[in-house]
């Protein structure tokens, strides 16, 4: 009941187009499919605004979407305005028959600007928090009520929801009926957390699963060096399954004695230039498999 998916991020970065902007759509997809992988996530060059083509072009090559990330801005926008845009965005999803709908709160995120340093994010409010938690369940009910859709919270690095406390305190305040979260093991790393203790503790809350490894030299530099999360991830910071120094056998021995069915994506975002993006993809879809027996 676990599906390997892998996030077009390796081909072309999303905040930092510069890398990979000279992969096509077409090489990124077919690639993905070719190093074994039968669905994907969806990235900057995807055809969206032409939903048959794109269909077309994933089904030829056996691939399905199995999620999109969603920038909710609940902290800089109105609650009117983040619906409209969720929505739409759900109507996409549900054309391509995709379960998940990932995202985390970005509007007063840095994590997407490349000359500040990780260790100068400052916590949200209170009332950032209750903006948060409420739109969350409302736009979690819709989702899953309207469109069967999963809201897959993702914590991450240089947001507002980083550390083990605040992913407890977004879980705590939400309905989980409406609001799972979508585990990552790198970001759990990078903020200093425990990513087995995590995955033990939020497996029975997860819908959806981002798999990555964490080079320790890259862990070093970022902390010496008061590196922004850009900087970090054009260091090579993130890496494949299996190629990196967290524990994944122990990561996915959790996995597997727990219920979790759905998807388990790769979502390794690198310099293309210096970690072939298909080479990669195929090393980490080999170790997931082979080693981990996904």
């Amino acid at each position: 009941m676990i599906k390997l998916g892998i996030a077009p991020i390796g081909w072309t970065n999303d905040d930092m187009p510069e890398l990979g902007s000279d992969i096509t759509f077409e090489q990124c997809i077919s690639e993905m499919a070719l190093a074994g992988y039968t669905g994907c996530e969806v990235g900057t060059k995807y055809p969206v605004n032409d939903r048959v083509l794109l269909k077309h072009m994933l089904d030829v090559r056996g691939l399905s979407i199995c999620n999109q990330w969603f920038s909710y801005e609940f902290s800089t926008k109105s609650f009117q305005e983040v619906k409209s845009n969720f929505i739409n965005q759900l109507d996409f999803l549900s054309f391509f028959e995709a379960e998940i709908v990932g995202g985390a709160e970005t509007g007063n995120s840095i994590h997407g600007i490349y000359n500040i340093s990780l260790s100068t994010r400052k916590p949200a409010t209170d009332d950032i928090w209750k903006k948060l938690t409420n739109g969350l369940n409302e736009l979690g009910k819709i989702a899953l009520n309207e469109y069967g859709i999963k809201l897959s919270y993702h914590h991450h690095a240089g947001t507002m929801v980083e550390s083990m406390v605040e992913v407890d305190r977004l879980l705590n305040e939400t309905d989980e009926k409406y609001v799972n979260l979508n585990y990552d093991c790198g970001h759990f790393y990078i903020a200093g957390q425990d990513p087995v203790h995590a995955i033990k503790k939020y497996i029975s809350r997860t819908s959806h699963i981002h798999f990555k490894d964490v080079r320790n030299n890259i862990i070093e530099k970022l902390d010496e060096e008061n590196l922004s999360f850009l900087k970090a991830v054009k260091l090579g910071i993130f890496t494949v399954p299996g190629d990196g120094n967290l524990n994944m056998k122990e990561l996915s021995k959790v996995i597997h004695e727990s219920n979790y069915k759905g998807w388990l994506v790769v979502e390794a975002e690198q310099d293309p230039s210096k970690a072939n993006p298909y080479e990669y993809a195929k090393k980490g879809f080999e170790f997931l498999t082979k080693e981990l027996k996904f």
